[in-house]
């Protein structure tokens, strides 16, 4: 009864549909104009990706270390290696450089060489001032230049590191946006009309090559290279699907169709993220292409269903009723899995990926509907397809390919079963061998020019990635201690002797400062105070953050004294070593500060995302077990039968463990844009297997419960849509190779390696597993053949 009612629903859908031609497609453009207006909502994205759900601890303490500190993302460094800037041109050409630079209204603090401040004693008011390093007047002479240099390598420790490598001789500065435009639109604005033109003038100019680097000029780029991407997938990937449609059914109106649908697809899909007001992400910009590679099996299932029925009675009428009738309801299930699959990342708590999944599952239904109702509508408007579309039906090499995985699911199930075991063996010995890794540059397009420039700063200054300290001394004013500065002291001295860190920076190095101008400048007494020096010097420190615009130190201790702030750069070294790192600091920091008498806190956002890369993979490895209950339940429902549930999830959770078995071989790690692969492959794998099974129940039915007969005939029927869809998914999902982001590249080509396997486990591991799993009914037939 109840399959009755299946029927009767999905044939009423269908003449509702054909009667109501018209008015469906007026529905549809009326859509499409509303969400098509939503697309001024959209916007890039001007932060970082967060890994962490807000209400994380890792989250709470980052948004502490904000309130008392403010942004630490806003430092951009530019630097350079090369003998000739100590000359009048060059040097005449940094100080136009810098001077623009520190006029900007985005800038809030420059530290450079051409205007460095030197603290000096003033003996008659008693009292420490900033007097300028150079003279500007006297920079056309070369000697007086060359005497700059002396006292910069060797008078000035505070900026060691920090301005320079006295080792290499490579120099650079600081530039600190105003904190307020760091994540806005000006920060775009700032870096592509300003920064980088001057940049461009100075290197004109003096022939020196300079590298830019800093958060907010890496994002900046980024961000504009993802956009740039956008355009690039969406033709890519209509082109190859197009093509390879085109390929398959040799029809120019057939591939019209289709690609009509898809690009109303992409331009619903750019309209629900304006309509939620989701920013452009690296996960949201592949949501369009993503579209139209899913987007394009329905039109090949749909209309290889219409082109059959047309091949077999020659109706037009009768084709399009049952193209809704029978393929709607199996397409329907195929959907709902694929946008399970994305619905999963919802329930990981972080923000960018329930965005992701969210938009993603709602555009995979919606370009379902789309489909389901603008195929047979368009169609019905045509005359019926001419003997030359239909011919791909009958083509050489898919009935080569279908008679072969006939053959060999018919008498060779054993060596199918051998060779998946044996693969299952391959697969665990590389998921063995996997590791984890992430890092905040470790995703970026490794042939940009700011990527050279971070290796550039790894080299020479250890790095740009943000990591700070937090102290808190639990009273006022105790950050200037003296007990608490020698602690803070020594804790510095870890950070410098760990080769991954940069020499840190905090109000330590400003108090060694102040007694180094006590003693007339000399070097050797750049240091900490002693007891009986620390009444006077550290009078000035203590003043350090008041009435100085351009004081370096403003933002080290917070404004009652009792939060000191340490920061520190680290290399690109990835979740395991910072691992390790973190926890050699950790292990300092309980020694020289007692957790009764102190609070410290790691954090800024190389740490908040190495932290966020762990819970994620932890998160997603549930959401990827969620999606297989999930699509397990889905399918339950559908075929009432738990064998063959079964055979489905063991045929396409295969592939997952050849992937996962490939990275681990091939040294890809375990990261959050190559964990996002095996959600996304198993829910749109499996929708092949759907569409088997439900073809096999259907011709069960039609064959008086014959298990082999129906087993092969749907293996016919279904076997050229699998083959099909699954080359255009391969070569659909490869287009994302052609990004310039590793983690793209790594969903892309991960993915379509796992729906080739895919594609092979459904054509002939699922029906043999099927026949295993229904060996007495087979037998039964077979007897009752040969009685009769």
């Amino acid at each position: 009864m109840r399959k009755k009612i299946k029927v009767g629903f999905w044939e009423s859908i269908a003449r509702i549909v054909l009667k109501n031609r018209i008015t469906i497609l007026a529905v549809i453009l009326v859509l499409t104009v509303f969400l098509a207006l939503q697309w001024k909502n959209l916007g890039m994205t001007y932060t970082e990706a967060n890994l962490l759900p807000k209400k994380h601890i890792v989250n709470q303490q980052y948004e502490d270390f904000l309130s008392k500190f403010g942004e630490e993302g806003n430092l951009i460094v530019i630097g350079f290696k090369d003998d000739t800037f100590f000359t009048p041109k060059a040097f005449a050409a940094w100080n136009e450089l810098m001077t623009g630079l520190k006029n900007a209204k985005e800038v809030e603090l420059v530290v450079s060489l051409n205007d460095l401040k030197k603290l000096q004693k003033d003996t008659i008011a008693q009292k420490f001032e900033l007097v300028p390093l150079i003279d500007q007047s006297q920079t056309v002479q070369p000697a007086y230049l060359q005497k700059i240099k002396f006292e910069l390598f060797n008078n000035l420790p505070f900026y060691e590191g920090l301005l320079f490598n006295k080792l290499s001789g490579s120099i650079r500065s600081a530039i600190y946006l105003n904190k307020k435009i760091v994540n806005t639109p000006n920060r775009k604005t700032f870096v592509v009309e300003n920064l980088i033109p001057k940049i461009e003038k100075f290197e004109k100019t003096t022939g020196i090559d300079l590298r830019v680097s800093g958060m907010p000029y890496i994002r900046t780029i980024n961000a504009e290279n993802m956009k740039g991407e956008i355009g690039l997938f969406i033709g890519a990937a209509l082109l190859i699907t197009s093509l390879i449609f085109f390929f398959f059914f040799r029809s120019f109106r057939a591939t019209f169709i289709s690609i009509c649908i898809l690009l109303f697809g992409v331009m619903w899909s750019f309209g629900t993220l304006g309509l939620f007001h989701y920013k452009i992400t690296i996960l949201t910009a592949i949501i369009p292409p993503l579209i139209i590679v899913i987007g394009i099996t329905n039109c090949i299932f749909l209309i290889n269903k219409y082109q059959q029925e047309i091949k077999i009675h020659q109706n037009q009428a009768k084709a399009l009723q049952r193209v809704i009738s029978t393929i709607g309801v199996s397409t329907l299930m195929t959907n709902l899995t694929t946008a399970a699959g994305f619905a999963t990342f919802m329930i990981t708590g972080n923000d960018l990926l329930f965005e992701f999944g969210l938009v993603t599952s709602i555009n995979v239904i919606t370009v379902y509907l789309l489909t389901l109702v603008v195929v047979p509508i368009v169609y019905s408007f045509m005359p019926i397809p001419k003997e030359k579309h239909l011919q791909h039906l009958t083509k050489t090499y898919i009935s080569r390919l279908l008679n072969w995985v006939e053959n060999i699911v018919k008498y060779k199930r054993k060596t199918i079963y051998i060779i998946y075991g044996l693969l299952l063996v391959f697969s665990i010995i590389g998921v063995s061998q996997m590791k984890v890794s992430g890092s905040l540059i470790g995703e970026m397009p490794k042939s940009a020019s700011f990527f050279k420039d971070i290796l550039f700063f790894e080299k020479e200054f250890n790095g740009v990635m943000p990591l700070e300290i937090m102290i808190n001394t639990k009273h006022k004013k105790g950050v200037m201690k003296l007990s608490t500065m020698k602690k803070m002291d020594q804790l510095q001295q870890t950070i410098t002797s760990i080769p991954e860190l940069s020499k840190p920076v905090s109000i330590v190095n400003l108090v060694k400062y102040s007694k180094q101008a006590y003693y007339n400048g000399k070097p050797e007494y750049y240091e900490l105070p002693t007891s009986q020096e620390q009444t006077f010097i550290l009078s000035y420190a203590k003043n350090a953050t008041k009435n100085s615009k351009d004081n370096l130190m403003k933002s080290y201790v917070d404004s009652t004294g009792q939060y000191a702030r340490i920061t520190t750069f680290m290399k690109d070294i990835g979740t395991e070593e910072m691992a390790k790192v973190e926890a050699k600091l950790r292990k300092k920091t309980d020694i020289l500060f007692p957790k009764d008498r102190y609070e410290v806190t790691f954090t800024g956002k190389a740490l908040v995302f190495q932290k966020g890369t762990s819970y994620l993979i932890d998160n997603l490895i549930e959401s990827l077990i969620f999606a297989i209950l999930m699509i397990a339940g889905l399918m339950t429902y559908l075929f009432r039968s738990g064998k063959m549930v079964l055979a489905s999830v063991i045929t396409n959770v295969l592939p997952l463990c050849i992937t996962s078995g490939l990275m681990g071989y091939f040294g890809i790690p375990l990261k959050p844009s190559t964990i996002l692969v095996f959600s996304i492959a198993f829910g749109i794998s499996v929708d092949n297997a759907i569409q088997f099974m439900a073809k096999y129940r259907h011709d069960l039915l039609q064959n008086n419960e014959k298990v082999k007969k129906s087993v092969f005939s749907a293996l016919k029927e279904t076997g050229i849509s699998t083959f099909y869809t699954s080359i255009v998914l391969i070569f659909g999902f490869a287009i994302f190779t052609l990004s310039s982001f590793s983690g793209t590249i790594a969903l892309g080509g991960l993915i379509s390696c796992t729906l080739l396997f895919a594609m092979f486990a459904n054509l002939l591991v699922l029906p043999a597993l099927v026949l295993t799993f229904e060996k007495k009914r087979a037998r039964k037939e077979d007897l009752t053949d040969d009685e009769a």
